[in-house]
């Protein structure tokens, strides 16, 4: 029988009813949730009360799966395969260093030479309003780019960066910035990937990248901004607004995403997240 989906936009996404993860799935059923998460970018899977195993368990149908030493302060102290996005004060009471964790627009460890294949968030607790994350199609928005652009963009590198996330306080930021950059110098990514499985080209950019490789960022901005803004036209996006035991599967490869701190945040929202990992990309370059 052919599971039953519901679009989430006309940009992509789709939710794949009435399945329970921590049930046994044969290799057929993977097959069709795969097939969709190819075809649609997003998967949406409601009501998973699942364990952190079960969580893990399935992330691995999709790939080998990263163990975050890309952001070890922000990994599960028990789980090093869940990345925890929180405003959840640590044991010391001090503020979560993953609170402001995806508010600009990106795409998961684009900034390491291994960037995520795809992500797997699970939804743990809300505000009561808010929280909502917003997801872009790079596909459809390098098709609609017109043939003079696709012909000028076709061999620029874009230079990721991490440590770019607001931090808690300046002092802490500059700190934190330092540490990140240690762990993850700049890293050149071709602007158009072609998809390993689809074979569709699409853009790879987003609020991460400052410059092009071999040019200033005086020179590269107003086309990064052009990009930028293209690709998140209300057309090519769509809002998802989270309900408790959501996992919200995503195509790293193809889509860019940004989470909006339009909450209290007084009030709770956590999540975790896995990634799975993909081919190796990019390359090293020197900082500036």
């Amino acid at each position: 029988m052919a599971m039953k989906l519901r679009r989430l936009s006309n940009a992509l996404g789709a939710e794949i009813c009435d399945i329970d993860i921590s049930k046994p799935m044969s290799e057929s059923t993977f097959g069709e949730i795969h097939r969709v998460f190819l075809d649609y970018g997003i998967l949406l899977l409601r009501n998973q009360n699942v364990t952190r195993e079960q969580h893990i368990e399935f992330s691995r149908r999709f790939g080998e799966l990263d163990k975050h030493d890309s952001l070890p302060r922000d990994r599960h102290p028990d789980y090093p395969e869940l990345l925890l996005v929180t405003n959840r004060p640590n044991p010391d009471g001090t503020p979560s260093e993953s609170r402001y964790t995806g508010r600009q627009w990106h795409t998961d460890l684009s900034y390491t030479t291994t960037p995520a294949l795809g992500s797997l968030l699970k939804c743990y607790n809300l505000p009561e309003v808010g929280g909502d994350t917003l997801f872009a199609n790079m596909t459809m928005a390098y098709d609609a780019l017109s043939g003079g652009m696709k012909k000028l963009i076709a061999d620029l590198h874009g230079i990721h960066l991490s440590g770019t996330r607001k931090i808690n306080t300046p002092e802490a930021g500059i700190a934190r910035q330092a540490e990140v950059m240690k762990l993850n110098p700049p890293i050149a990514q071709p602007v158009v990937r072609v998809h390993p499985e689809t074979g569709r080209k699409a853009l790879y950019l987003g609020e991460k990248v400052k410059r092009f490789d071999g040019m200033t960022e005086d020179e590269s901005k107003p086309l990064i901004d052009y990009l930028n803004k293209h690709a998140t036209r209300p057309e090519f996006v769509y809002r998802h607004q989270w309900r408790e035991h959501d996992i919200l599967v995503w195509d790293n490869r193809c889509t860019l995403h940004q989470a909006l701190g339009d909450f209290d945040e007084t009030q709770l929202r956590h999540m975790e997240r896995t990634t799975v990992m993909g081919t190796p990309s990019g390359r090293v370059v020197e900082a500036g």
